[in-house]
């Protein structure tokens, strides 16, 4: 079984697949990974030699940001925003959408069903 960066890699998948299975590696960068350590992408990760699984090791865990140091650089960014104090910290702070989608619907799954914006879902008194 092949271990990156603290990621147990699943044996059975394409290795183009596998490698999604690590935070901050997705399909086109695990293929620009794979293509530039002349790799095959479809070659199953159980049948990868052992020189190859070093090499991709080596390859990721030196040149790609991934796992706690991705989350880390995350989370200070973040951060950054709240203490800023700018729009999208203030959104972040108040666990509304960052990223410009509509509150009035939509958004309550996210925030376990609570109303925090005038309007969102407020149902209209009846006029006797």
């Amino acid at each position: 079984m092949l271990r990156i960066s603290g990621v147990n890699i699943p044996d059975e998948k394409r290795i183009e697949i596998s490698l999604t299975y690590i935070y901050g590696i997705g399909p086109s960068l695990a293929a620009k990974i794979l293509e530039t350590l002349d790799i095959s992408k479809q070659v199953r990760t159980k049948d990868l030699s052992e020189a190859d699984g070093n090499r991709i090791r080596d390859y990721v865990e030196k040149t790609v940001r991934v796992e706690g140091e991705l989350k880390h650089e995350v989370r200070t960014n973040i951060k950054r925003l709240k203490e800023v104090g700018c729009y999208r910290g203030i959104r972040h702070q108040r666990g509304l959408p960052v990223r410009g989608q509509r509150t009035k619907t939509n958004n309550r799954t996210v925030r376990g069903n609570v109303r925090r914006t005038m309007g969102s879902g407020r149902v209209k008194t009846e006029k006797t």
